[in-house]
C-alpha cells in the first residue's frame, strides 16, 4: 500500500518476525488479569470472619462459664476430620468478672474466632446439644465448579491471545504482503523544483514538456501528439536523476511516487508482479502523478540470462511492469520516471518505444555547471565574502553533483572543528582534496627510512610531470600519508577532459613510472610502493591497444566487447580474437611500458640534482605546491614557505609529578608624584 509522509509519524515500523503485540494491548490486559486477582482477594476478605482471634482452650473455657453469646461452627465437607473455625460473639466481663454493659444496660458483645479447632467427639457431645452453636456445612459444588471454569476461560484467553490472534494478524499481513511499498509525496510537502537543481540544464530543458502536459494535457492533446508512456535517465551515481524526477513533481504541482527496484523483488513468486499492479493501481486514483523507479536495473534486467537460467520472481515482475505500462495511457496523467547506470543490462522490451519513449542522459556537470551547483548548496552554508567559488568550480572536474555537496559539507564540519566564524577558500582547498584523494593521515608512525623512499618517489613523479609537456599541471606533492597511500602528487587539468590524445596517454604513463625509477637511484632496490603506479600504467596502456586503436602494429580494431561486464550475459561469451592476437597485444602493452619507462629513466638521470632537490624539500616541508616544483625544475632555486603556527596538543603532567613552587609576586613599581599605589589583589 501506497504511505502518504503525512501520515509516516503515526505508523510506526513494527520489526520483523516474532509477536509484534501493541503496548496497549499488554496494559489492556495486565488490567484484566489485576481485575480478576483483587475481585477474588476482596470475595476472601468479605467471606472471612470477623473478629477477635481466641485460642480453642479460650473458646472451651468461656463456652463452660456461658460466656458464648452465639457461635457458628463451620465444617470443611472436602477433608473429613480437618481443623473447623468457629466464629462469634462472646459477653465481655469486667476484672471482677462480672458482664460489662452498655450504656443501656445491655452486655457488651465481642466478636471473635477461634481457627484450627479440632474438634473430637467429646468436645462435639458437649457443645452441639447447646441451643447457642449453629453448624454451618458449605456446598463445595460451586466453588468447584467456578474454578474449574475460571481455570478453562484463562486457558482459553492465553490461547486466544498468543494464537489465533496472531494468526489473524498475519493474515492480515498476507493479505498486504503483495501491496506496493511506493512512498508518496504529498503535493503539499514537494517544494522541489528546478531552482533547486543545476549543472544538467540540457536534461532539464527535455523534461519540461512533462511539466507543460502535466500542467496543461489538453494543449498537446489538440494537435494529436501524447506525452511518452515513460522517460528513462541514464547517468553516472549523484548527477541528479532523483533530485529532478523530484523537480519534475514539484513544477507540475503533481503528486509523486518514489520506489526502488529492490523493493519488487522478493522471495516469493508472484509478489513482485502484485506490488506492480498494487502501484499502478493507487496511482490511477491520484492522477496527475508521477511514478519514479530508482534503480530499475534491479528488476529490468534482460530475462534468461544468468547463471543456471533466469530468476523466475524477478522475470514475472518485469513481464507484469511491461504490460502495466501498455495497458495505461497517458491520458490519465501518469508517467513513469526511470533512473540507472546501467542501461547496458535492461531488457530490450522495456526499453522499446511505447514504454520508456525518451532516454535523457545526465551527464557530469562542465565547470559553469560545477559552479551552479556549487551556488545552489552555499545557500545554507555560512561562507566568507572572499570565497570565490568559481576557482573551486575550475579544479573540481569530473565530480557529480554529489560530490561537490559532499565537498561543501566537509568544508563546513572543518572551519567548525577549527573555530572559526565563516567557510573560507582553505577550507574549501583542503575540502576538495580530501573527497577526492582523502583525508591526510599525520598521526600514522613512519620510519625515517619509509619516509625518504616516499620522499624520493614522489619527487619523480613531481619532477617528470612539470618537465613533459603532455601532462596536467602540478597541483600538489606530499609526503603525508592520504587515504590508502603512503605519498601523492596531485594534478589538476586546466579545463574539464573530454578526451585524451596518444601523447597525453603516454606522458601520463611515463610520470606514472618516474616514481618507481626515483626510488632505485637512492636505495639501490625496489619495494611495492609502485604497485599502483603499475596498475594504473598497465590498465592505461591495455585501453590504448585494445580499445582505442592507438597501436601501429594491431591497427584501428577493437579487441574488447564492452567496459561493462554482465555475469549473465559476459561470463560465456567467446573472445572475438586468436590466442595468437593475444600474445600480439600482451606484447605491444608491454613495449609502450617499456617505452615509458626508458624515457622517465633518461629524464631522471639528466635532472638528479633537481630531483634531490625536490627530495630534500619535501623530507623539510612534507608538502609543496606545485608553483614550488615548478621554480626548482625551472630556476634550480627553492623558496621556502613562510612557517606555520605550530599548535602543540595540551599535555598534563606526568603522575606523580611535583608541582613548581608559586613565584612570587612582583612588588609593584613606585609611581613619582602619585604616592604608593595600592597593593596587587590576592
Amino acid at each position: 500500500m501506497f504511505d502518504d509522509d503525512n501520515n509516516k509519524k503515526d505508523d510506526k515500523k513494527k520489526p520483523p518476525g516474532g509477536f509484534n503485540i501493541p503496548t496497549f494491548t499488554w496494559i489492556a490486559w495486565i488490567a484484566i488479569i489485576g481485575s480478576i486477582v483483587a475481585l477474588m482477594l476482596v470475595k476472601k476478605s468479605m467471606t472471612a470472619p470477623v473478629g477477635s482471634t481466641i485460642s480453642e482452650a479460650a473458646f472451651l473455657q468461656k463456652f463452660d462459664a456461658s460466656l458464648i453469646s452465639h457461635a457458628v461452627i463451620t465444617y470443611n465437607p472436602s477433608v473429613s476430620g480437618s481443623p473447623i473455625t468457629i466464629s462469634g460473639k462472646f459477653f465481655q466481663t469486667e476484672k471482677d468478672g462480672t458482664l460489662s454493659k452498655d450504656g443501656s444496660g445491655k452486655p457488651v458483645e465481642v466478636p471473635f474466632v477461634a481457627p484450627n479447632v479440632v474438634l473430637t467427639p467429646t468436645m462435639e457431645d458437649k457443645l452441639l446439644p447447646s441451643d447457642k452453636i449453629e453448624i454451618s456445612v458449605p456446598n463445595p459444588m460451586l466453588s468447584e465448579i467456578g474454578y474449574q471454569l475460571l481455570f478453562f476461560v484463562g486457558i482459553g484467553v492465553l490461547f486466544w491471545f498468543f494464537f489465533i490472534r496472531q494468526i489473524k494478524i498475519a493474515g492480515k499481513g498476507a493479505l498486504s504482503f503483495g501491496r506496493s511499498k511506493a512512498k508518496m509525496l504529498a503535493k503539499e510537502r514537494n517544494k522541489t523544483t528546478f531552482k533547486d537543481v543545476a549543472g544538467i540544464d540540457e536534461a532539464i530543458e527535455e523534461v519540461s514538456e512533462l511539466v507543460e502536459f502535466l500542467k496543461d494535457p489538453k494543449k498537446f492533446q489538440r494537435l494529436g501528439g501524447r506525452i511518452p508512456k515513460g522517460v528513462l535517465m541514464v547517468g553516472a551515481p549523484g548527477t541528479g536523476k532523483t533530485l529532478l524526477a523530484k523537480a519534475i513533481a514539484g513544477e507540475a504541482d503533481a503528486s509523486f511516487f518514489s520506489i526502488s527496484g529492490s523493493d519488487f523483488v522478493e522471495m516469493f513468486v508472484g509478489v513482485g508482479a502484485s506490488r506492480v499492479r498494487d502501484m499502478f493501481e493507487q496511482a490511477r486514483k491520484n492522477t496527475p502523478c508521477l511514478i519514479f523507479i530508482d534503480e530499475i536495473d534491479a528488476v529490468g534486467r534482460s530475462r534468461g540470462v544468468g547463471l543456471g537460467g533466469g530468476n523466475d520472481e524477478r522475470e514475472q515482475t518485469l513481464n507484469a511492469l511491461l504490460v502495466e505500462m501498455d495497458g495505461f495511457d497517458t491520458q490519465e496523467g501518469i508517467i513513469i520516471i526511470a533512473a540507472t547506470n546501467r542501461a547496458d543490462v535492461l531488457d530490450p522490451a522495456l526499453l522499446r518505444p511505447g514504454r520508456f519513449d525518451r532516454r535523457i542522459t545526465v551527464n557530469l556537470p562542465d565547470v559553469r555547471g560545477r559552479e551552479a551547483i556549487l551556488k545552489v548548496h552555499a545557500r545554507n552554508v555560512k561562507l566568507d565574502p572572499a570565497v570565490d567559488l568559481s576557482v573551486t568550480a575550475r579544479g573540481t572536474p569530473g565530480y557529480s553533483g554529489a560530490e561537490l555537496a559532499n565537498l561543501l559539507n566537509e568544508a563546513a564540519l572543518l572551519a567548525a572543528r577549527t573555530g572559526k566564524k565563516s567557510v573560507g577558500q582553505v577550507e574549501l582547498e583542503e575540502a576538495r582534496d580530501k573527497v577526492r584523494w582523502g583525508r591526510e593521515r599525520r598521526s600514522m608512525a613512519m620510519t625515517d627510512e619509509n619516509k625518504k623512499l616516499t620522499a624520493w618517489h614522489e619527487a619523480g613523479h613531481a619532477l617528470v610531470n612539470v618537465l613533459l609537456e603532455h601532462t596536467h599541471p602540478l597541483h600538489k606533492v606530499t609526503i603525508i600519508p592520504r587515504g590508502p597511500s603512503l605519498g601523492s602528487t596531485m594534478s589538476l587539468p586546466k579545463e574539464d577532459v573530454l578526451n585524451y590524445r596518444k601523447k597525453e596517454l603516454l606522458d601520463t604513463i611515463t610520470m606514472t613510472m618516474a616514481g618507481r625509477i626515483a626510488e632505485e637511484i637512492v636505495s639501490g632496490d625496489i619495494s611495492t610502493g609502485a604497485g599502483g603506479d603499475i596498475q594504473q600504467a598497465t590498465n592505461m596502456a591495455r585501453a590504448m591497444v585494445c580499445q582505442y586503436g592507438m597501436s601501429d602494429k594491431l591497427g584501428m580494431v577493437q579487441y574488447v566487447e564492452d567496459d561493462e561486464f554482465f555475469l549473465g550475459r559476459d561470463m560465456m561469451r567467446r573472445k572475438t580474437y586468436s590466442e595468437t592476437t593475444a600474445q600480439e597485444i600482451d606484447a605491444e602493452v608491454h613495449n609502450i611500458i617499456n617505452g615509458c619507462y626508458n624515457r622517465a629513466r633518461e629524464i631522471i638521470y639528466g635532472n638528479r640534482d633537481k630531483l634531490e632537490m625536490i627530495a630534500k624539500a619535501l623530507l623539510e616541508y612534507e608538502t609543496l605546491d606545485g608553483t614550488q616544483v615548478h621554480e626548482i625544475v625551472k630556476l634550480g632555486k627553492f623558496t621556502p614557505p613562510p612557517p606555520a603556527p605550530k599548535v602543540e596538543p595540551p599535555s598534563g603532567a606526568q603522575a606523580a609529578t611535583p608541582l613548581p613552587e608559586a613565584l612570587p609576586k612582583p612588588t609593584p613599581p613606585k609611581l613619582p608624584g602619585l604616592g604608593n599605589p595600592a597593593p596587587a589583589a590576592a
